[in-house]
């Protein structure tokens, strides 16, 4: 199996969430072994995706250096992740990723229309080897080993439409863009006042989020999955995962995770050679591999 970039660039533009203004966003080719960078085009700073470069995880994944940050970024990682893209670079001309429809919908649109070119080089993959937790409380995040991508999540909400979920997701690129690509993000109507009190959320609607009262969806439409609240966290999830700059071969589990956790997880994994090996993939070894990302 072969690394991966885009066959040509492509562009769009949406809203950002929190400042509710136009964000420029361009998809460029790299070669191989470049890995993800992003590229502040109003302030001129790169900022390579890798976990050492998050700066906050309270509500999004945000990368940053030299004070120049990007924000909410774990939704197009997913479907980086779930389309095997290794090589690329992205091009924003403000601290947000436009958060289009709270989904990852949008950006496997934008990477169909750009297409997929395999590289001259081999893909590495992380493979798992032994299990790293990280606790808080009766929350948990953790890697396992396992001989499939496997991510396996369980929520917990004291409401009455969300209450326990649970959905255990093997991966392949097919079951990601039915299974979890249109899960959106969602917030408690009660947040996004305080968020927009503190000149924040500006960009949120009922047209790029679930938002909940106390009793019922806001939304007219209503949900797209029964379970779309536990297929978005295994979406963020997949999307912090990338931060590794592989993919993963081995079991992702969850209770009630969260971008900090999950950062943390990414950061214990690193910090234990013994707990997982880089290994680039040979083309005997990888073709039920490839097939997921088919």
């Amino acid at each position: 199996m072969k690394q991966r970039t885009i066959a040509k660039a492509v562009k769009s533009v949406g809203i950002g969430l929190h400042k509710g203004k136009p964000v420029h966003l361009v998809l460029e080719p790299l070669e191989a072994d470049s890995g993800i960078v992003f590229y502040r085009k109003d302030a001129g700073v790169t900022i390579p995706l890798l976990p050492k470069y998050v700066v906050d995880t309270q509500m999004a994944t945000v990368i940053g250096r030299e004070g120049v940050n990007i924000s909410t970024i774990e939704h197009f990682l997913s479907a980086l992740y779930a389309y095997g893209i290794d090589n690329m670079r992205v091009v924003l001309d403000d601290g947000e990723m436009p958060i289009m429809d709270g989904s990852a919908a949008s950006f496997c649109m934008m990477l169909d229309e750009a297409g997929i070119r395999e590289q001259n080089a081999g893909k590495r993959i992380i493979r798992i080897k032994k299990e790293v937790r990280v606790e808080a409380g009766e929350k948990y995040v953790a890697l396992k080993p396992s001989e499939t991508a496997d991510f396996d999540f369980r929520i917990r909400f004291d409401h009455p439409v969300i209450g326990e979920q649970h959905r255990d997701f093997v991966f392949s690129k097919s079951g990601f863009i039915q299974e979890i690509a249109r899960a959106r993000t969602f917030g408690f109507l009660k947040e996004v006042q305080y968020l927009r009190s503190k000149n924040l959320a500006l960009g949120g609607s009922l047209e790029n989020a679930i938002v909940l009262d106390d009793t019922k969806v806001l939304n007219p439409e209503g949900l797209r999955f029964e379970d779309e609240f536990v297929r978005h966290k295994i979406l963020d999830a997949m999307g912090d995962m990338k931060l590794l700059g592989h993919p993963i071969l081995g079991k992702y589990e969850a209770f009630a995770g969260s971008h900090e956790l999950n950062h943390k997880l990414t950061l214990a994994l690193l910090a234990d050679a013994s707990a997982y090996e880089v290994v680039t993939l040979q083309v005997k070894e990888s073709v039920a591999f490839a097939q997921s990302f088919a």
